[in-house]
Protein backbone atom coordinates (compact mmCIF):
# COMPACT_ATOMS: atom_id res chain seq x y z
CA UNK A 1 0.00 0.00 0.00
CA UNK A 2 1.27 3.75 -1.00
CA UNK A 3 2.66 5.07 2.49
CA UNK A 4 0.49 8.48 1.89
CA UNK A 5 -2.45 5.83 1.81
CA UNK A 6 -4.09 5.31 5.29
CA UNK A 7 -6.64 2.14 5.26
CA UNK A 8 -8.62 1.02 8.46
CA UNK A 9 -10.60 -2.25 6.97
CA UNK A 10 -14.11 -2.77 8.72
CA UNK A 11 -16.57 -5.61 8.11
CA UNK A 12 -19.68 -2.98 8.26
CA UNK A 13 -21.42 -1.96 4.66
CA UNK A 14 -19.80 1.73 5.64
CA UNK A 15 -16.53 3.46 3.88
CA UNK A 16 -16.45 7.08 5.71
CA UNK A 17 -13.78 8.49 3.31
CA UNK A 18 -11.29 11.77 4.45
CA UNK A 19 -9.72 13.07 1.01
CA UNK A 20 -8.80 16.63 2.53
CA UNK A 21 -7.29 16.19 6.15
CA UNK A 22 -3.96 15.50 4.88
CA UNK A 23 -1.10 18.24 5.33
CA UNK A 24 2.32 16.85 3.77
CA UNK A 25 3.25 18.63 1.09
CA UNK A 26 5.83 16.47 -0.52
CA UNK A 27 9.64 18.22 0.29
CA UNK A 28 10.73 18.81 -3.39
CA UNK A 29 7.19 20.55 -4.04
CA UNK A 30 7.15 22.80 -0.85
CA UNK A 31 9.75 25.51 -2.33
CA UNK A 32 7.48 26.24 -5.14
CA UNK A 33 4.67 27.78 -2.90
CA UNK A 34 4.45 30.68 -0.92
CA UNK A 35 4.47 29.24 2.13
CA UNK A 36 3.41 25.70 3.97
CA UNK A 37 0.71 27.71 6.16
CA UNK A 38 -0.31 29.56 2.67
CA UNK A 39 -0.50 25.70 1.40
CA UNK A 40 -2.27 24.04 3.92
CA UNK A 41 -4.31 26.71 5.42
CA UNK A 42 -7.87 24.95 3.45
CA UNK A 43 -7.44 21.86 5.09
CA UNK A 44 -10.10 19.71 6.77
CA UNK A 45 -8.87 19.91 9.80
CA UNK A 46 -9.54 17.39 12.49
CA UNK A 47 -12.19 15.68 10.45
CA UNK A 48 -10.84 12.58 10.89
CA UNK A 49 -10.44 13.07 14.59
CA UNK A 50 -14.25 14.21 14.54
CA UNK A 51 -15.31 10.80 12.98
CA UNK A 52 -12.45 8.48 14.93
CA UNK A 53 -16.08 6.60 16.20
CA UNK A 54 -16.84 5.35 12.68
CA UNK A 55 -13.70 2.87 13.46
CA UNK A 56 -16.61 1.33 16.61
CA UNK A 57 -19.20 0.75 14.21
CA UNK A 58 -16.98 -1.57 11.64
CA UNK A 59 -16.59 1.14 9.37
CA UNK A 60 -14.18 0.72 6.75
CA UNK A 61 -11.88 4.32 6.80
CA UNK A 62 -9.70 5.80 3.64
CA UNK A 63 -7.29 8.67 4.00
CA UNK A 64 -4.86 10.31 2.24
CA UNK A 65 -1.89 12.30 4.01
CA UNK A 66 -0.88 14.05 0.95
CA UNK A 67 -2.53 17.91 1.29
CA UNK A 68 -5.35 18.94 -1.42
CA UNK A 69 -3.38 21.79 -2.65
CA UNK A 70 -1.12 19.41 -4.06
CA UNK A 71 -3.42 17.42 -5.36
CA UNK A 72 -7.34 17.56 -5.03
CA UNK A 73 -8.81 13.96 -5.01
CA UNK A 74 -12.27 15.01 -4.89
CA UNK A 75 -12.02 16.73 -8.45
CA UNK A 76 -12.97 15.45 -11.44
CA UNK A 77 -9.07 14.15 -13.15
CA UNK A 78 -10.04 15.76 -16.60
CA UNK A 79 -10.10 19.35 -14.88
CA UNK A 80 -14.03 19.89 -15.57
CA UNK A 81 -15.53 21.88 -12.90
CA UNK A 82 -17.84 20.08 -10.58
CA UNK A 83 -19.82 23.78 -9.82
CA UNK A 84 -19.69 25.25 -13.19
CA UNK A 85 -20.15 28.99 -13.05
CA UNK A 86 -19.26 29.42 -9.40
CA UNK A 87 -15.89 29.92 -7.74
CA UNK A 88 -13.87 26.88 -6.80
CA UNK A 89 -10.58 25.15 -6.82
CA UNK A 90 -8.75 23.02 -9.65
CA UNK A 91 -7.48 19.48 -9.45
CA UNK A 92 -3.79 20.76 -8.56
CA UNK A 93 -5.23 24.20 -6.74
CA UNK A 94 -3.54 27.15 -8.24
CA UNK A 95 -5.60 29.44 -5.23
CA UNK A 96 -6.77 29.07 -2.02
CA UNK A 97 -10.53 29.74 -1.06
CA UNK A 98 -10.24 33.16 -1.18
CA UNK A 99 -8.29 33.47 -4.06
CA UNK A 100 -5.27 34.33 -3.30
CA UNK A 101 -2.49 32.30 -5.26
CA UNK A 102 -1.01 29.74 -3.54
CA UNK A 103 2.13 29.25 -5.38
CA UNK A 104 5.29 31.57 -6.37
CA UNK A 105 4.99 33.52 -9.38
CA UNK A 106 5.52 31.21 -12.42
CA UNK A 107 5.71 28.02 -10.37
CA UNK A 108 2.31 27.01 -10.67
CA UNK A 109 2.24 23.31 -11.78
CA UNK A 110 1.76 23.00 -15.62
CA UNK A 111 0.12 19.94 -17.74
CA UNK A 112 2.97 17.11 -17.43
CA UNK A 113 3.47 18.27 -13.34
CA UNK A 114 -0.56 17.74 -12.88
CA UNK A 115 -0.73 14.41 -14.95
CA UNK A 116 2.24 13.17 -12.80
CA UNK A 117 0.76 14.23 -9.50
CA UNK A 118 -2.94 12.64 -10.72
CA UNK A 119 -0.89 8.88 -11.68
CA UNK A 120 1.19 9.48 -8.29
CA UNK A 121 -1.34 10.33 -5.61
CA UNK A 122 -4.71 10.95 -7.39
CA UNK A 123 -5.22 7.15 -9.31
CA UNK A 124 -3.91 5.21 -6.00
CA UNK A 125 -6.74 6.69 -3.82
CA UNK A 126 -9.22 5.52 -6.01
CA UNK A 127 -7.89 2.51 -6.72
CA UNK A 128 -8.38 1.97 -2.84
CA UNK A 129 -11.38 3.26 -2.96
CA UNK A 130 -12.97 0.95 -5.93
CA UNK A 131 -11.14 -1.75 -3.94
CA UNK A 132 -12.57 -1.61 -0.62
CA UNK A 133 -15.86 -1.10 -2.46
CA UNK A 134 -16.24 -4.08 -4.15
CA UNK A 135 -14.70 -6.22 -1.22
CA UNK A 136 -17.95 -5.01 0.38
CA UNK A 137 -20.19 -5.32 -1.86
CA UNK A 138 -19.37 -9.26 -1.95
CA UNK A 139 -21.00 -9.42 1.15
CA UNK A 140 -22.93 -7.30 1.31
CA UNK A 141 -26.02 -6.56 -0.66
CA UNK A 142 -25.78 -2.44 -0.53
CA UNK A 143 -23.16 -0.26 1.11
CA UNK A 144 -22.76 3.65 1.92
CA UNK A 145 -19.97 5.58 1.03
CA UNK A 146 -20.05 8.30 3.36
CA UNK A 147 -17.51 11.42 2.42
CA UNK A 148 -16.21 13.40 5.53
CA UNK A 149 -15.46 17.28 4.70
CA UNK A 150 -15.48 20.08 6.94
CA UNK A 151 -14.72 24.17 5.35
CA UNK A 152 -14.82 27.58 7.46
CA UNK A 153 -18.19 29.47 8.32
CA UNK A 154 -17.35 32.08 6.25
CA UNK A 155 -15.84 32.58 2.87
CA UNK A 156 -17.02 35.05 0.61
CA UNK A 157 -15.34 33.80 -2.47
CA UNK A 158 -17.52 30.49 -2.42
CA UNK A 159 -20.36 31.45 -0.41
CA UNK A 160 -22.57 34.25 0.73
CA UNK A 161 -22.89 34.74 4.55
CA UNK A 162 -23.07 32.15 7.17
CA UNK A 163 -22.63 28.21 5.77
CA UNK A 164 -24.79 26.19 7.49
CA UNK A 165 -23.30 23.76 10.07
CA UNK A 166 -24.67 20.72 8.25
CA UNK A 167 -24.28 20.76 4.23
CA UNK A 168 -25.84 17.61 3.06
CA UNK A 169 -24.90 16.47 -0.48
CA UNK A 170 -25.97 13.53 -2.68
CA UNK A 171 -25.70 14.69 -6.27
CA UNK A 172 -29.20 16.31 -6.66
CA UNK A 173 -30.57 13.09 -5.57
CA UNK A 174 -28.43 10.73 -7.72
CA UNK A 175 -26.12 9.40 -5.69
CA UNK A 176 -27.91 7.58 -3.17
CA UNK A 177 -31.88 6.67 -2.22
CA UNK A 178 -34.42 8.93 -1.36
CA UNK A 179 -34.98 7.57 2.52
CA UNK A 180 -31.71 7.16 3.31
CA UNK A 181 -31.43 11.41 2.50
CA UNK A 182 -34.91 11.06 3.98
CA UNK A 183 -33.11 9.75 7.04
CA UNK A 184 -29.82 12.15 7.31
CA UNK A 185 -31.97 14.85 6.73
CA UNK A 186 -34.07 14.52 9.78
CA UNK A 187 -30.63 13.80 12.21
CA UNK A 188 -29.36 17.06 11.16
CA UNK A 189 -32.62 18.77 11.93
CA UNK A 190 -33.11 17.02 15.24
CA UNK A 191 -30.05 18.38 16.45
CA UNK A 192 -31.53 21.94 16.24
CA UNK A 193 -28.41 23.28 13.73
CA UNK A 194 -28.30 25.09 10.67
CA UNK A 195 -28.81 22.23 7.95
CA UNK A 196 -29.04 22.08 3.86
CA UNK A 197 -29.26 19.60 1.60
CA UNK A 198 -27.54 20.09 -2.15
CA UNK A 199 -27.31 23.60 -0.94
CA UNK A 200 -23.41 25.05 -2.20
CA UNK A 201 -21.93 21.91 -2.03
CA UNK A 202 -24.02 18.68 -3.72
CA UNK A 203 -20.94 16.36 -3.23
CA UNK A 204 -17.66 16.56 -5.36
CA UNK A 205 -16.07 13.40 -7.19
CA UNK A 206 -16.06 11.30 -4.71
CA UNK A 207 -19.98 11.02 -4.33
CA UNK A 208 -20.77 12.15 -8.27
CA UNK A 209 -18.17 8.94 -9.46
CA UNK A 210 -18.81 6.17 -7.21
CA UNK A 211 -22.74 7.24 -6.40
CA UNK A 212 -24.90 3.89 -7.75
CA UNK A 213 -27.80 3.21 -6.03
CA UNK A 214 -29.67 1.12 -8.57
CA UNK A 215 -26.05 -1.11 -7.54
CA UNK A 216 -26.12 -1.00 -4.26
CA UNK A 217 -23.50 1.63 -3.48
CA UNK A 218 -25.15 5.24 -1.78
CA UNK A 219 -22.78 7.99 -1.65
CA UNK A 220 -22.98 11.15 0.62
CA UNK A 221 -21.16 13.49 1.13
CA UNK A 222 -21.37 15.69 4.54
CA UNK A 223 -19.60 19.21 4.79
CA UNK A 224 -19.44 20.58 8.03
CA UNK A 225 -19.02 24.48 9.20
CA UNK A 226 -15.78 24.20 11.07
CA UNK A 227 -17.84 26.36 14.04
CA UNK A 228 -19.04 23.21 15.57
CA UNK A 229 -15.81 21.21 16.44
CA UNK A 230 -13.17 24.30 16.43
CA UNK A 231 -12.88 27.75 17.10
CA UNK A 232 -12.96 29.96 13.94
CA UNK A 233 -11.22 32.95 14.52
CA UNK A 234 -12.57 36.42 12.98
CA UNK A 235 -9.10 37.25 11.24
CA UNK A 236 -7.09 33.78 9.87
CA UNK A 237 -3.74 34.37 9.77
CA UNK A 238 -1.22 31.83 10.13
CA UNK A 239 -0.82 33.38 13.48
CA UNK A 240 -4.37 32.33 14.66
CA UNK A 241 -5.26 29.36 12.36
CA UNK A 242 -6.04 26.38 12.73
CA UNK A 243 -7.33 26.48 16.35
CA UNK A 244 -6.87 23.24 17.97
CA UNK A 245 -9.93 20.83 17.91
CA UNK A 246 -12.11 21.61 20.78
CA UNK A 247 -13.72 18.13 22.42
CA UNK A 248 -16.63 19.89 24.19
CA UNK A 249 -18.12 22.13 21.42
CA UNK A 250 -17.50 18.73 19.30
CA UNK A 251 -19.21 16.38 21.21
CA UNK A 252 -23.13 18.22 20.15
CA UNK A 253 -21.76 17.40 16.86
CA UNK A 254 -20.31 14.24 17.03
CA UNK A 255 -23.51 12.77 18.43
CA UNK A 256 -25.63 13.75 15.60
CA UNK A 257 -22.66 12.60 13.40
CA UNK A 258 -23.05 9.16 15.46
CA UNK A 259 -26.39 9.22 14.47
CA UNK A 260 -26.17 9.41 10.78
CA UNK A 261 -23.96 6.72 10.53
CA UNK A 262 -25.64 4.66 12.59
CA UNK A 263 -28.48 5.29 10.38
CA UNK A 264 -26.63 4.61 7.46
CA UNK A 265 -26.12 1.21 8.82
CA UNK A 266 -29.90 0.47 9.48
CA UNK A 267 -30.96 1.70 5.97
CA UNK A 268 -28.34 -0.95 3.91
CA UNK A 269 -29.75 -3.10 6.45
CA UNK A 270 -33.53 -3.00 6.04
Amino acid sequence: MRDFLQITRGTAPLIVSFPHTGTEIPADLLPHYVSPWQATRDTDWWIDQLYDFAKDLGATTLRTTINRSVIDVNRDPSGVSLYPGQATTELCPTTDFDGASLYLAGQAPQESEIARRRETYFAPYHAALTQEIARLRKVHEKIVLYDAHSIRSHIPRLFEGELPQFNFGTNSGASCNPALAATIELHCAASGESHITNGRFKGGYITRNNGAPHQGVHAVQMELSCRGYMDEPAVINEHTWPTPYHPQRAAKIRDTLNKILNACLEFVAS
